[in-house]
Parts: structure tokens; sequence; C-alpha cells
């Protein structure tokens, strides 16, 4: 069953699905889906303690970097936000990039990649590429560079991988993903048998962004939607996801087509939790334990 804390948090999901992405009938203007997105994150999840935030320019983009004092500066992860592609921002998210920092014992550099509709696909890829790029110029080898993202991030951090390979710049240590958004057009069986439980995502909300995010293009790039990529050849997996998404069948299935590329892949379905619930770290027990878990995943490939 789910925790007390878990429950309140789904009320902020209904606030946040009233806030920031409307309704089929009343669609908010882009400027009210990213206010009421940014808005909604303030009031989930904890902020740290021990933990220092800096501005930073990453080639022509702006990043978050988040450390602390105790972390292994020979290896870095780097976050890239949820949103859709078209909201939120590596501010958004310094919470649980903050506390990511701290389980997982290094700095984390949180990326602000370009949202559509002003910049649409590829934007966000190519922006990963230059983050990711910075980093290695910076010292850092590729097997001490770990990735980390939720939703669109989590897409965006799988769909790095597959352009990096593609480009032939080494593969990072790995990534770990949480309710990675990989199939733009919502095919999963789960769209229509979680409907009734997620209280977050639908068809409409994923059909508004992916077609900012798209601007006309295929639903199936393998770069925007990596459900559809060859994945032979990328870093390791852990995905996270929750029981009640509508999402479910992304995580799912990208971690099957994962294991039949022979990518060394690990799933866990978080039973009766929504979309991104580690968001509520520091409040919600079950999204401390579920950051826990990948902390500890990125100590051991980032070892």
């Amino acid at each position: 069953m789910a925790s007390k804390e878990a429950e309140a948090f789904l009320q902020q999901v209904r606030e946040y699905q009233k806030q920031a992405l409307g309704s089929a009938t009343a669609v908010p203007t882009l400027e009210e889906m990213r206010f009421g997105a940014e808005a909604v994150m303030e009031t989930v999840g904890a902020m740290p303690s021990g933990v220092d935030l800096e501005e930073v320019d990453v080639n022509g983009l702006s990043a978050l970097w988040v450390r602390h004092s105790g972390a292994d500066t020979k290896s870095v992860v780097m976050y890239f936000h949820g949103g859709g592609y078209v909201v939120q921002s590596a501010n958004s998210h310094r919470k649980v990039a903050a506390h990511l920092a701290l389980q997982s014992n290094r700095n984390v550099l949180s990326v602000n990649y370009r949202l559509a509709p002003e910049h649409a696909h590829p934007a966000a890829v190519n922006d990963a590429v230059l983050a990711y790029e910075w980093l290695l110029k910076a010292g850092y080898a590729p097997s001490k560079i770990a990735l980390a993202g939720d939703s669109a991030g989590g897409g965006l951090s799988v769909a790095l991988m597959v352009a990096l390979k593609n480009q032939k710049i080494e593969q990072p240590a790995g990534a770990v993903v949480f309710s990675p958004w990989v199939d733009l057009e919502g095919t999963g069986e789960s769209m229509d048998s979680k409907a009734s439980v997620d209280l977050m995502v639908d068809r409409h909300a994923l059909a508004l962004m992916a077609n900012m995010f798209i601007a006309g293009g295929s639903l199936r790039d393998p770069l925007a939607a990596p459900l559809y990529a060859d994945l032979a050849g990328v870093a390791p997996l852990y995905i996270q996801v929750g029981g009640d998404e509508a999402l479910l069948d992304d995580s799912t299935r990208l971690a099957t087509r994962a294991a039949h590329a022979g990518v060394p892949v690990r799933l866990e379905v978080f039973p009766e939790m929504q979309h991104v619930f580690q968001s509520g770290v520091g409040v919600i027990p079950e999204a401390n334990d579920a950051v826990a878990r990948a902390g500890q995943w990125l100590q051991g490939i980032l070892a």
C-alpha cells in the first residue's frame, strides 16, 4: 500500500495536471504550461542540506552544477530534466538532482537543453551531445560519466547514447532513467489499462507535447523516440517506473528491446507509484528508496 506521503503527492499531481497540461477542451498557452509546471515542482520534494548549486555555461547552454563536499570528483553524473521537451528546467529538478548527487556520491551536472516548440527535434539531442563533449573536454573519461534523466529527460538519455554510437563517440558508463518517455505515439497497452489510475499522463498531454517537439517530423525517429532505435552497443541501463503509469509500457518495452540487443539492463517497477514519483524525494518514502537505489547503481558503474 502506498505511503500517506505518496497519497498526498497524488493531490499535487492532480494540481499539476490542471495547471500545466489543461484538458482536451481547454488547451493552455505555452506560457501557462511552463508556469504551472515550474510552480508545481516547487511544492514537490525537499532540498537536502550540504549541497551547493552553481550556474555554469556548457558549450553555450545553461546548466546547474549540483555539488557536495564528499563527492568523488573523478567521475560525474549528467542529468536531463523531464517536461515533455516543452516545459521545466534544471532548476525545477534541482531537488531530485541534489538527492541523486548525495546518493551516488558524485557531483551532478543538470543541463538545460533547448525546449520545443522554439527549438524542435533534434535540438535536444544535439545539445545533449554538446554537453557530453564538454565533460570530455573538462577531463572526464567516458567511463567516469554516467547519465540520468526523467520522463523526456530519460528518453533523451537513451537517445544521447544512440547518437554517440552513431557518431562513434565512446559510450558513458551507463544511464539511470526514471519513467523514460521513448514512444511519442503512446502505443503501449498501458496507455489504456492504466488510464484510470494515472493522474498525470494521458494521450491528450502526450500528443500536445509530442507534436510541439517533433514539429512535423517522424514520430518514430529513433533519436526522438528511442524505443525504435538500434540499441546494440549502448551502455548499461537501469530503468525505474511507477506501477500506475500510462507510460509503464514505455519502460517495459525499452527494457525488452535493450536486453534483446545485448545491453545490460535492470528494470524495477514500483507498485502504485505515479509518473516520476522520484521527484518527491526527501518527503515520500518510496521516492527516497528509489533514488537511493539509483545512487547505489551509479556508484557501482562509476567505481
